[in-house]
């Protein structure tokens, strides 16, 4: 596989698991000294156990775990103070913390309401905020996590769904602030991906079967789809590529929602 990310440091919020796990794989594979940032230390050590073991790069000193809640912002700034003292630099911050609140608003409590707000949107608001000084520094990039579920309405999201509308909007507006900067941002949106968080929405739909009907491809995303499409747009591949909300949803937002006829 390419290095990349060879001598570049990559931020990874919520690399305890699903599509932050796997995409922090996917940058350890490709050179990056990564930063797995999450709320529990024990999963942020486990993925560090699938890490490639290639010692021509891979060492103990190109990668951090960092226990971190997102929604505090002192917190971030320590978290991101600690990743410049040890590695000079950050070069990538991938936003993936997320959290799924199901409900009608009607059936949603205050704190259900904000506990997605808070996560969803705040959080990547809190880490986009701290890291940006330094990616200015180093002409870095930002890929923010969102959903498809941001680009059009869900039945029972609906803090869900805002909270990740946010992160879509967000995510171009700092792509038109900052593009001058040098520092690009862009957006996956990736539809049902099969995590441990998605568990309950996929029993919720008759185990997935009215949501493939929809889709095109016949399948569910893996956390290992969504994370070679973060790299992508983390990379100088995609040098020309800023303020983007990929779909990767194997072809559900190509359609308008009516039946196969």
């Amino acid at each position: 596989m390419m290095k990349r990310f060879k001598d570049k440091t990559v931020i990874v919020t919520g690399a305890g698991s699903g599509i932050g796990r796997a995409t922090a794989i996917r940058f350890a594979k490709e050179g990056a000294k990564v930063v797995l940032v999450g709320r529990t230390s024990e999963t942020l050590e486990d993925t560090v156990k699938q890490f490639p073991e290639d010692h021509t790069w891979i060492h103990a000193d190109n990668h951090l775990t960092v226990t971190c809640d997102i929604t505090q912002p002192q917190q971030v700034e320590a978290m991101v103070e600690h990743v410049i003292n040890k590695f000079g630099s950050i070069h990538v911050l991938v936003n993936n913390a997320g959290k799924a609140v199901q409900g009608k608003i009607t059936d949603l409590s205050e704190s259900q309401w904000q506990s997605a707000i808070d996560v969803n949107l705040n959080g990547t608001f809190h880490v986009c905020q701290a890291v940006m000084p330094t990616l200015i520094e180093s002409k870095g990039n930002i890929v923010n996590v969102s959903s498809v579920s941001a680009m059009g309405g869900d039945w029972n999201m609906a803090a869900y769904n805002a909270s990740k509308a946010g992160v879509t909007n967000l995510t171009r507006t700092l792509a038109l602030d900052h593009g001058a900067d040098g520092v690009r941002v862009n957006a996956v949106n990736p539809s049902v991906t099969k995590t441990d968080m998605t568990t309950n929405i996929q029993e919720s739909i008759d185990k997935t079967d009215k949501y493939l009907a929809r889709c095109p491809l016949k399948r569910l995303a893996t956390p290992e789809d969504i994370a070679a499409a973060i790299t992508f747009l983390a990379s100088e591949d995609a040098a020309m590529i800023t303020g983007v909300n990929l779909p990767v949803d194997g072809g559900v937002s190509a359609s308008s929602g009516q039946p196969e006829f």
